[in-house]
């Protein structure tokens, strides 16, 4: 008993990995993953009304950086071209 029981496993475990990795399997495990990614109508409103807060607040974020670096590159390019600015040693002017 215990030997066919160990020879059925055997033979089961190659035939299942032939029909899980087949397109039948991926169609099933496919349609496994679409049932379980359904989710009721109002957490779907939810999560798109947090995103789309996210999307303002992120694009807000990359405006107040975007205004920094003009700002840095202001007072960089002041410090070049200004009178009396500061050379490093070996960068003196002719």
């Amino acid at each position: 008993m215990l030997l066919q029981l160990i020879l059925i496993l055997v033979v089961m475990i190659p035939l299942l990995a032939i029909v899980l990795d087949s397109q039948v399997g991926r169609a099933l495990a496919s349609r496994l993953e679409r049932r379980g990614l359904e989710a009721p109508h109002d957490a779907t409103a939810e999560r798109i009304a947090f995103l789309e807060g996210e999307v303002e607040r992120l694009s807000g974020e990359v405006e107040r950086l975007d205004q920094e670096g003009e700002f840095v590159q202001k007072l960089l390019d002041e410090r070049g071209h200004g009178h009396g600015a500061a050379l490093p040693p070996g960068d003196e002017r002719n």
